[in-house]
């Protein structure tokens, strides 16, 4: 073999073991576990993807679980994050109560969790609780329904799922603004469970009994697509309907000119973070950062709805 030849093998053997090192440093920093509600629902889709985005990014294995809301099911989830050895769980939770045990038998198995959008209702067992300001965030739009019903008029309000701590969070943050104003009334109020379907079952039932109601608010962007597919099946596309969320779907309906305004909480990055936050956290053994940690939500309505995309606002 000439020494052209060596030093031409030598050196294509460094970059092979380079690279090979690399590929095994990848992969030695584990597996991160990401649960979430179904993905049918583009809010809990992004967050997966988000998540999943950035852990690929820093070198971890990922996989992408859904527990349905079910608790049963996310408990069997857990066990399964468990058995693979996750380094950590990122997690859109199925329940404030129902959940508190399966962090803590991850935490006990020495797997942190971080957890997205959803509190628990216990503390110091989840390493990171990142979420919206839903307070804030309820406020912005029930700032913006008073001011498109014009301080008055007969009104719905769609909760979701009493499970969900975040469900009474945001009807609160609506009522502290809206009940400020007694001319408007709400002559009803149902949970539709986050779901489209049943916003669009409840809002027929609704509109039978009350036909004169001028404005709808919701809280979250699914329920208020299944509402406003219910409004305009009745030919009331006149009815001023306020979601939460920050969803393509409302975004494509406020540009039309139906849904007149929703709330961002950005899902994606909340997710990402939540993933910056363990990675630091296996390396570390902290954050740096409190348990809970709040995001400022922003209103979506006809003046910047055009720049809103998978969760998230630009320039």
């Amino acid at each position: 073999m000439n020494t052209n030849r060596r030093i031409f093998l030598s050196g294509l053997a460094s970059v092979v073991t380079l690279a090979t090192t690399k590929a095994s440093w990848a992969e030695g920093k584990g597996l991160i576990a990401i649960l979430t509600p179904s993905h049918d629902n583009p809010f809990f889709k992004a967050e997966a993807v988000g998540a999943e985005a950035r852990a690929q990014e820093l070198g971890y294995e990922t996989i992408v679980l859904v527990h349905d809301d079910d608790p049963n099911k996310q408990s069997e989830l857990f066990d399964t994050a468990i058995a693979r050895g996750a380094k950590a769980i990122i997690l859109d939770n199925a329940g404030a109560d129902a959940t508190v045990a399966a962090v803590q038998r991850a935490k006990d198995a020495g797997i942190p969790s971080f957890l997205i959008d959803r509190e628990i209702k216990e503390a110091g067992i989840a390493v990171s609780q990142i979420v919206s300001n839903n307070y804030q965030g309820a406020q912005l739009g029930a700032e913006e329904f008073v001011r498109i019903m014009e301080e008055t008029g007969n009104y719905v309000e769609l909760v979701g799922r009493e499970a969900d701590t975040n469900a009474g969070i945001r009807s609160s943050g609506y009522h502290d603004i809206i009940d400020q104003y007694p001319d408007m009334v709400m002559v009803a109020q149902q949970s539709a469970n986050w779901s489209q379907t049943e916003a669009f079952e409840k809002m027929e039932s609704i509109l039978q009994a009350n036909p004169d109601i001028k404005g709808l608010i919701c809280g979250n962007d699914t329920m208020a697509m299944g509402a406003w597919a219910a409004l305009e099946a009745a030919g009331r596309s006149d009815v001023l309907v306020v979601g939460f969320d920050g969803s393509n779907d409302v975004r494509d309906s406020i540009l039309a000119g139906g849904i007149k305004a929703t709330v961002l909480q950005p899902a994606y990055r909340q997710a990402q973070i939540a993933v910056e936050q363990a990675d630091k956290y296996i390396e570390t053994g902290s954050t740096g950062l409190e348990e809970k940690q709040l995001m400022d939500c922003v209103l979506i309505n006809a003046d910047n709805a055009a720049d809103l995309e998978t969760f998230a606002l630009g320039a």
